[in-house]
């Protein structure tokens, strides 16, 4: 690999060393974050920036709290629910992966391996976050070092959670719900207790089974049947001697697990949820708002009908807050549906004709066209605090929204993605410009700190060209190579994703690394955010109901054609195409249907026939295939093997149990049957993610295909 490539494996692409997964404790004067000790060490251990003067040092501390390295020096091997959750929520560092607040955020609990710690959020200063003057000057206090205490566990344990006060730890393995001290909580009944299904974890944003009543004298946790749910099957090439492995999957058209709530009380009580199942099977979130009343979120199988529900803890009785509804789906907006501290009820909207996605307090839409709602991230100063779209799509700024005006006050609204976390009117605030990543702690009595980022730098600073181009207003992107000639004419690289859920024209710096690299290898780097993807609009986002195939490639082809226009360096006589997951399906499309704009592609991880993908995802934007069979055979891809004229490379990991390996054997399976030749990289052990250098090593190989069959 070239220099670029090796840095990019190396410092797992410019992320080791990173703070990430913060929370705020202690009313927000702690800040609690994982990072490894810097940009090769992929390793994370848990750490806390205290941003009040204390015994273990002034304001602005940060403290190791948790050493991973220490406590597990040789590693070790995940519990298989923990290492399939990791691939649910995209993680891939080692070490201590996530952790969990007691109610008083004054301690922390953590799985590692296995293995489950507490700690409390004290111990010797060891390094002192940039502060403002008067602090950062201070000498640190030398306090008694945190030590982390191991607690007693059944088994390999998963996803420990602490009570209020930390006294008591809930924690899964084997598939049952343990406290400790106690014991097992949940009956032996063939169900698996306390863990999120694969439809949540995947697709709807909840990735937790089990939740301390505020008091911690209860616990409510998912109970989750599968046994009416097909398997999915991997077994390793490269180690046959090794048995396979299998889980249920929710297969398009088929039986979801099915999941129930459950409250385990004192004296060994048990109390089940009661809501209508059946019509509303989905849960995408659940809370206690207090020790006598649970919230959660119910949604229909096709997400067009999402309830906001009371419990009753102690008789399971639930009742009816609100309801949103749309007639193709309900867009998932992360902060709604939920009762704000007045008892008003928050949900989302959209304005009409679809032009902005919008906040409804009470039924009442408060905010208009021109903002784009993208994530409330709670109340703050008495208003809502929101992540949103203000100016072109490829931005986000933070905002205050007055729940009774709708007034837009500004928090972080420079150029580039802001993102905010709150509590007790502290805020950390991440941006993400042209210039990197950047973090602050903001507290309510106006001082600011920074956690410290170990990470690389990154080595390109990427401004590419951005354009909405055609009478849709599609976002694109072009990045050429440094030190370009004006006039030279070069080949063009389609970079793609393409599908719903993700934006890949954004101004976070971080995605456009690879690109420059792409185009410094003498590429005309294109990308484009079709309609169906997030954050233009709600009508732009629905474009894609009952169909994938026919908007995505339409678009794609509309937007390189009038970027060909705009920029007569693009030679759109030699285009090639590359992409993974969603955008592997979109670039063996591109060859297989039209073959007279793209020349050759490399797929990656391709979901080819939706019918194989799983319920929640695929129902939601081309319903059953049971009454839809036109929509999923026309979005196959089986069905254009023999039309296959264009150079076709397919990679595709053997363990990658979202998209499983599948659907591209089944595709190149049909392309040997039609006489088709085509290459195909297939990845033993590897997921549907591509860390430890995978990914830079697939970039090397894709370059040297891309060269060799380009026109």
């Amino acid at each position: 690999m070239d220099s670029f490539l090796q840095l990019s494996a190396r410092t797992g692409r410019f992320t080791y060393g990173a703070p990430r997964a913060a929370a705020f404790g202690d009313r927000g004067r702690l800040l609690y974050f994982l990072r490894s000790t810097g940009p090769a060490d992929p390793v994370d251990s848990l750490w806390v920036l205290d941003t009040a003067d204390g015994p273990a040092g002034p304001a602005g501390t940060e403290r190791l709290l948790a050493d991973a390295a220490l406590l597990a020096p040789a590693g070790g091997e995940l519990p298989a629910v923990e290492r399939r959750l990791r691939e649910r929520i995209r993680l891939t560092a080692p070490g201590i992966g996530s952790f969990a607040l007691s109610g008083d955020g004054l301690s922390a609990v953590f799985a590692l391996y296995g293995r489950v710690f507490r700690v409390r959020a004290h111990g010797r200063s060891d390094v002192t976050a940039d502060a403002p003057a008067d602090t950062a000057s201070r000498a640190p206090a030398e306090a008694p070092a945190a030590v982390p205490v191991e607690v007693p566990v059944a088994g390999p344990a998963f996803d420990p959670r602490p009570s209020h006060d930390g006294s008591k730890v809930a924690y899964v393995t084997g598939d049952a719900l343990y406290v400790s001290p106690g014991g097992r909580v949940s009956p032996a009944d063939g169900a698996r207790w306390g863990v999120a299904e694969f439809a949540a974890a995947e697709e709807l944003g909840r990735s937790r089974g089990h939740w301390w009543s505020p008091d911690g004298t209860a616990l409510l946790a998912a109970r989750v049947a599968e046994s009416a749910l097909p398997r999915r099957w991997f077994a390793d090439p490269a180690h046959p001697e090794r048995a396979p492995e299998d889980f249920a999957y929710p297969q398009a058209g088929g039986p979801n697990a099915d999941v129930q709530l459950w409250v385990f009380g004192a004296r060994q009580s048990r109390v089940r949820l009661q809501w209508d199942a059946e019509a509303f099977p989905y849960v995408s979130d659940a809370e206690w708002d207090s020790a006598d009343e649970i919230l959660l979120t119910v949604q229909d199988r096709l997400q067009q009908t999402v309830l906001l529900l009371s419990a009753d803890p102690a008789t399971g009785r639930t009742r009816e807050l609100s309801r949103t509804l749309h007639p193709l789906w309900v867009d998932p907006l992360p902060g709604t549906p939920a009762r704000l501290p007045d008892g008003r009820l928050l949900t989302s909207a959209d304005t009409p004709g679809g032009a902005a996605r919008a906040l409804a307090v009470d039924g009442k839409v408060r905010t208009g066209e021109g903002i784009q709602v993208r994530r409330v991230a709670g109340v703050h100063a008495g208003a809502l605090l929101v992540e949103a779209g203000l100016r072109d799509p490829s931005e986000q700024q933070v905002v205050l929204v007055d729940p009774d005006t709708g007034e837009v006050r500004p928090v972080a609204d420079g150029p580039g993605v802001h993102a905010v976390l709150a509590q007790g009117g502290a805020l950390l605030i991440t941006t993400a410009d042209a210039d990197g990543v950047r973090r602050s702690v903001r507290t309510a009595d106006g001082r600011a700190f920074a956690p410290r980022d170990l990470s690389e730098p990154l080595p390109y600073r990427v401004e590419p060209r951005l354009a909405r181009v055609t009478e849709r207003g599609l976002p694109t992107a072009l990045v050429l190579p440094r030190g370009h000639r004006p006039g030279e004419r070069l080949p063009v690289l389609l970079d793609v994703y393409g599908g719903p859920g993700y934006q890949a024209v954004s101004a976070e710096p971080r995605r456009w690394q690879h690109r420059q690299w792409w185009a410094d290898q003498g590429f005309a780097v294109v990308t484009t955010d079709n309609r169906g993807t997030p954050f233009v609009s709600p009508a732009f986002a629905h474009a894609m109901y009952r169909g994938f195939s026919e908007v995505t490639l339409a678009d794609q082809v509309d937007a390189l054609l009038a970027l060909g226009e705009r920029h007569p360096e693009l030679d759109l006589g030699r285009v090639a195409v590359r992409g993974w997951s969603y955008g592997g399906y979109l670039a063996a499309m591109a060859v297989l249907r039209r073959p007279d704009v793209f020349h050759t592609a490399v797929a990656g991880a391709a979901p080819t026939d939706f019918r194989h993908y799983d319920t929640a995802y695929t129902e939601r934007y081309l319903g059953l295939p049971q009454e839809h069979p036109e929509v999923y055979e026309r979005d196959c891809l089986i069905g254009d093997a023999p039309a296959l004229s264009r150079p076709l490379m397919l990679v595709h990991g053997l363990a990658d149990d979202n998209v499983h390996p599948s659907h591209t054997l089944l595709l190149s399976q049909a392309l040997t049957a039609a006489g088709r030749p085509h290459q195909l990289l297939a990845l033993p052990g590897v997921t549907h993610m591509t860390p430890g250098g995978v990914d830079e090593k697939l970039m090397a190989l894709e370059l040297d295909f891309l060269r060799r069959t380009l026109p």
